[in-house]
C-alpha cells in the first residue's frame, strides 16, 4: 500500500501525532498540545452549531439536549454541560479516568455552542441548509479527531467510544455511529429535533472521524518523513 493509498483507507484508531501528549493524565501539557485541544473542542462546538442553525434537525446529543432545554428550559449549551457531567458518571463502571481534556471538554463545547449560535448563519434555501448539515457534520468530526489525538483524555461521550471499541475491537466509527443512534431516539422522546440533518449526523459523524484521523495519521506520517 502506498503514501497515497493509505490517506484513502479508514483509521482504525486514534493516531499519535507530533503534538499528541506522552501522559494523557498529566495537568500540564506542552503549550502546542493545548493549543490542538482547545481548538478541537471550539470546532467541534461550532460544527454542532452549523448543522443547529440549518434547522434540518440536529446531531443525536444535541437532540438530547434539546429535549432537555424544551423539558427543563435551559439553553441547549447548558443542557449540554449537565449532559456531559452525568455522562461522566456512567465512566465508573467502564473504569475510564477522565483527564484535562475531558474536563475542558465538558466546559468549552457548552460555553461555544451558546457564544456561535448568534455569529453563524441560517440558510434562506433548502439546499443551503443541505450542504450546512454536510459541512457541520464533517467539522464535529474534524474536531473530534483534532482533541483526541492530543492524548489528554477523551470527551465524555468519546470515553464510551474509545473503551467500547477497546473491549470489543470494533472499529471507532461502527461504535460511534451506534452510540449516536441510540442517544437520537432519547433525545426524540424527549421532544428534540430530529430531521435529515439528524440522519446525516447519526450516520455520517462515523466516516467523518475515521477519515479525519487519517488524513492526521497521512500528515504526520509525512511530517516524520521530512524530518528524517
Amino acid at each position: 500500500m502506498n503514501k497515497f493509498s493509505k490517506l484513502l483507507n479508514p483509521s482504525k484508531d486514534i493516531p499519535t501525532t507530533v503534538w499528541s501528549s506522552d501522559n494523557p493524565k498529566t495537568i500540564l501539557p506542552n503549550l502546542d498540545t493545548l493549543i490542538i485541544l482547545i481548538s478541537g473542542l471550539w470546532i467541534f462546538g461550532t460544527g454542532q452549531v452549523f448543522i443547529i442553525n440549518a434547522q434540518l434537525g440536529v446531531g443525536p446529543w444535541i437532540v438530547l439536549a434539546q429535549g432537555i432545554s424544551i423539558q427543563l428550559d435551559w439553553t441547549i449549551g447548558f443542557a449540554t454541560f449537565i449532559i456531559s457531567l452525568v455522562v461522566l458518571i456512567f465512566w465508573v463502571p467502564l473504569k475510564e479516568t477522565p483527564g484535562i481534556g475531558t474536563l475542558l471538554n465538558v466546559v468549552l463545547i457548552a460555553i461555544s455552542i451558546d457564544i456561535m449560535m448568534p455569529l453563524l448563519p441560517e440558510p434562506s434555501s433548502l439546499g443551503i441548509a443541505v450542504i450546512q448539515s454536510v459541512f457541520g457534520v464533517f467539522v464535529v468530526g474534524a474536531g473530534s479527531c483534532l482533541y483526541l489525538t492530543a492524548n489528554l483524555g477523551p470527551g465524555p461521550r468519546d470515553g464510551w467510544m474509545t473503551s467500547i471499541h477497546r473491549r470489543t475491537g470494533l472499529t471507532i466509527g461502527k461504535v460511534r455511529t451506534g452510540i449516536e443512534v441510540i442517544v437520537m431516539i432519547i433525545g426524540y422522546i424527549l421532544g428534540g429535533s430530529v430531521g435529515i440533518g439528524t440522519l446525516l449526523f447519526a450516520f455520517g459523524i462515523g466516516p467523518s472521524l475515521v477519515y479525519c484521523c487519517s488524513f492526521l495519521e497521512f500528515w504526520n506520517n509525512s511530517l516524520q518523513e521530512n524530518e528524517n
